[in-house]
C-alpha cells in the first residue's frame, strides 16, 4: 500500500494531508536523512529573477530543516583532530562557509587521482554510510560530499579516515549555492539520496527537484554527466519524473516516464532492505546531460 494516499495526483493538483508531519525523518532511510537535512537553498522568487528587487525582501527556501542530534565520540574527534582535518575543506560547526570554494577538482590536486579523476558529489549524505562505502568501492573516482549536519560530518571524516581513503572531501553548506560558485561543465555525477519529500502542499517549494534548482543543478554537470535520486516516498517520486522528463537538457536514462533499477554502485542500507522486506517501494531516477 502506498504510504501517499493522493499518489494518482500530478504535482500540480496533489493533496497531502496536513496531518503529516513535513519535518519528520524518512521512515526507509533514517540514516541517509541529511538528504532530509540536505544542504540546499534557494530564492523564493528565482522564478521572477528579472523582476526589479529594489526595496523588496527576498525570502530564501531552504529545502533542508538542520535538526540537533547527538554526536558520538568519533565524529567529535574526526571534527577536531588533525589527522583528519585534510577530509573538510571548510568549518565543520555552525553555518558552512563557503567563501573561496569556487573549484571542487583542485581539492584533489595533490591526492593519488589527482584533479582530472571522475568526480561524484553528494547532496545530503546523511551519517555518510553508503556515501563512505561508494567511495571505498571506486577508488579511482573522486567524492565530496556536501551536507549540514554536523555529527554527519564527523562520522563521514572518522570512517573516511579510518578507512584511508585519499579520494573523499567533506563540505560544511548550503549545495546550491556551493553550485552556484563552481565553474559549468564541473561535475561527472550528482547524488541527491532519500531527500526529504516535504509531504505538505504548501510545502512542495520546499521540494529540492524543481526546474530553479534543476538549472543550477545541470549547470555544474558534464555534458554526458548523470543526475542520480533516489526516494521511498512514492507521491515525491513521481512529482520528480513529471518534472525532471519536462525538464529541457536532461534525458531519463530509463525513457519517459520510467524509473530504473537501483544501479549496482548504490549501496542498498539495512533501512531500505528493511523497508522492501515490508513492502515498501524504492524508486531511482538517472538522467543524463545532453
Amino acid at each position: 500500500m502506498s504510504q501517499h494516499p493522493d499518489i494518482n495526483d500530478n504535482i500540480n493538483g496533489a493533496n497531502t494531508t496536513d496531518e503529516q508531519n513535513p519535518n519528520s525523518t524518512n521512515p526507509m532511510n533514517p540514516e541517509a536523512q541529511a538528504a532530509t537535512d540536505t544542504a540546499i537553498s534557494i530564492d523564493a522568487n528565482a522564478s521572477s529573477q528579472n523582476e526589479p528587487t529594489e526595496g523588496k525582501h527576498i525570502r530564501i527556501v531552504n529545502t533542508f530543516m538542520k535538526r540537533r542530534t547527538h554526536m558520538n565520540k568519533n565524529a567529535e574527534l574526526a571534527l577536531t583532530a588533525p589527522e583528519f582535518a585534510h577530509y573538510l575543506v571548510n568549518n565543520s560547526f555552525g553555518d558552512g562557509n563557503l567563501d573561496g570554494i569556487n573549484d571542487l577538482r583542485v581539492l584533489f590536486a595533490d591526492s593519488p587521482n589527482g584533479s582530472d579523476a571522475p568526480l561524484t558529489v553528494e547532496i545530503g549524505f546523511g551519517l555518510g554510510d553508503s556515501f563512505i562505502e561508494m567511495a571505498a568501492a571506486e577508488p579511482t573516482r573522486n567524492f565530496v560530499g556536501v551536507e549540514v549536519h554536523e555529527p554527519g560530518i564527523g562520522k563521514c571524516a572518522y570512517m573516511a579516515g579510518t578507512q584511508g581513503l585519499t579520494n573523499v572531501k567533506i563540505i560544511n553548506g548550503d549545495a546550491i549555492q556551493l553550485l552556484k560558485q563552481l565553474p559549468e561543465n564541473h561535475i561527472d555525477r550528482i547524488q541527491l539520496y532519500f531527500p526529504d519529500p516535504w509531504q505538505k502542499k504548501r510545502h512542495y517549494k520546499r521540494r529540492f527537484v524543481s526546474p530553479e534548482r534543476m538549472a543550477i543543478v545541470t549547470r555544474s554537470l558534464k555534458q554526458g554527466g548523470w543526475f542520480h535520486t533516489a526516494t521511498d516516498w512514492e507521491h515525491y517520486a513521481f512529482w520528480m519524473v513529471e518534472v525532471l522528463d519536462g525538464f529541457a537538457g536532461l534525458t531519463n536514462q530509463a525513457g519517459a516516464g520510467n524509473f530504473t533499477d537501483r544501479p549496482d554502485f548504490r549501496p542498498m542500507t539495512k533501512f531500505e532492505r528493511r523497508g522492501l522486506e515490508r513492502g515498501h517501494g524504492v524508486w531511482d531516477l538517472i538522467y543524463i546531460k545532453d
